[in-house]
């Protein structure tokens, strides 16, 4: 299951890719906001980490204005690996690479089909391993 919220600068993008997933039967849960009035993006960041920490839902995205604000506050969150990716290959190699568990858009930035192509990449994408577990166990450490 994926967790899935935003700010309100994200809210219409976050619209757009419920839309979609429930066109693709894609089982997620929206952690919100359920309006785009203006609203803070932590405690949104908080509902889908927690989420991630709890195994409600394997992946989450989080989506705000920058993507800036949202992978600040996700990766404050022990066992959270969030990303912001512009593109799909930044989506591939977060998960190649960083087993990254939370993908970040920046809705000001990111146009919906590229969103859509963002997130198709992140969810089809397994982690790798090899040389790149011994890295995600020295950031583990850190936490």
């Amino acid at each position: 299951m994926i967790g899935i919220a935003s700010d309100h600068a994200g809210f219409k993008l976050k619209g757009f890719l419920l839309n979609v997933f429930q066109r693709e039967k894609v089982d997620f849960k929206d952690y919100g906001p359920p309006t785009a009035e203006s609203t803070d993006y932590p405690p949104y960041a908080r509902k889908v980490a927690q989420a991630i920490q709890e195994k409600k839902v394997t992946r989450g995205i989080l989506i705000c204005g920058s993507g800036l604000g949202m992978s600040i506050a996700a990766n404050r969150y022990k066992d959270v690996r969030a990303a912001l990716c512009l593109t799909p290959e930044f989506a591939r190699l977060a998960r190649e690479h960083n087993d990254a568990n939370v993908l970040v858009l920046a809705s000001r930035f990111t146009e919906n089909e590229q969103a859509r192509e963002i997130v198709n990449e992140f969810l089809a994408t397994s982690f790798s391993g090899d040389r790149h577990e011994k890295r995600i166990k020295l950031i583990e450490e850190i936490q």
